[in-house]
């Protein structure tokens, strides 16, 4: 596997992080753990600001403080993946949402990719004081469910989703625990 990083979203990226959402659409894919990007296709510098605000806002029902990386492959320095880290909860991501949302573009999925994203994503975490790490997904999305359990996630909730005729699982992730279990198995990859 080839050795990934994190790179925090910059003005120079703006083409790259374009084509990056693209393709979502493209693949008629959903897109996660952007921090809105798809929002701001036509205002990427808007987005950056954006960014900025999100990072030190106060947490109220409405926003929490997050931070957003881009997933970078170091060989060909390809945006592949992005990450979106929540610093804290509240209700509505208690029951939804949970510390983190990643994705992985559509011609770079089944590589193993987010397996390290998340991974680094731990990291973030740990940095920032969250020893326990909260994750939500659809439960029909088995390449999340998989990449959280293999990086220790355990199933703790299951709700169903009326609205959309879904059931939600969310995992906990132990992050002291994985980052030192995984180590050498993600952790040379990044």
């Amino acid at each position: 596997m080839e050795k990934l990083k994190h790179e925090i979203p910059s003005l120079s990226r703006k083409e790259d992080a374009i084509s990056y959402i693209n393709e979502f659409y493209e693949y008629g894919s959903r897109i996660n753990g952007s921090g809105k990007l798809d929002d701001y296709l036509d205002d990427y510098e808007g987005w950056l600001k954006h960014l900025k605000w999100q990072s030190n806002v106060k947490p109220d029902e409405e926003h929490v403080p997050a931070l957003t990386y881009f997933l970078v492959r170091e060989s060909d320095n390809k945006i592949i993946g992005m990450l979106n880290i929540r610093l804290t909860l509240n209700n509505k991501l208690k029951n939804s949402g949970g510390h983190i949302g990643y994705g992985i573009r559509p011609t770079e999925r089944k590589k193993g990719y987010n397996k390290i994203n998340l991974y680094l994503g731990l990291k973030e975490c740990r940095k920032h004081g969250i020893t326990e790490a909260e994750l939500w997904c659809n439960r029909s999305n088995i390449g999340s469910s998989s990449t959280m359990k293999a990086l220790g996630g355990v199933l703790s909730k299951s709700i169903y989703n009326k609205e959309k005729n879904i059931y939600i699982d969310k995992y906990v992730i132990d992050v002291n625990k994985s980052l030192e279990k995984y180590k050498d198995t993600y952790g040379k990859y990044c």
